[in-house]
């Protein structure tokens, strides 16, 4: 399944055609078989607190979710071999590194994820 995900603070669009890992074993690969991901691209983790980018071959940026899908912090282009949690996020948005900042998104704003 692919969602379109889009930032209604700041009428942006963060992810044209992101996959979505919503069971045990896509969580548990996640990106590691991507060499890149291609703008538009992205993974929505869920439910899910924390990653990390161990074997990981490229940078991301990581938006961090709660239930009603408002956005609780935001990491740019978080390289592999790095960690990275927030205790309050109900899932993970996984995109390409600068597609956060070019899509102006921040704590607080409110995300819609539509399924394609």
């Amino acid at each position: 399944m692919k969602v379109r995900v889009v930032n209604q603070t700041r009428n942006t669009v963060l992810a044209t055609a992101a996959e979505v890992a919503d069971t045990s074993a896509k969580r548990r690969t996640g990106l590691l078989q991507h060499e890149r991901l291609e703008p538009g691209d992205g993974l929505w983790i869920t439910p899910c607190e924390s990653v990390h980018t161990f074997f990981m071959k490229f940078a991301i940026d990581l938006v961090y979710l709660d239930k009603h899908k408002k956005v609780r912090k935001v990491r740019h282009a978080v390289a592999p071999w790095r960690l990275s949690a927030c205790l309050t996020a109900h899932s993970i948005l996984e995109l390409p590194a600068g597609a956060a900042r070019e899509a102006a998104t921040e704590r607080g704003d409110q995300l819609t994820i539509e399924t394609l």
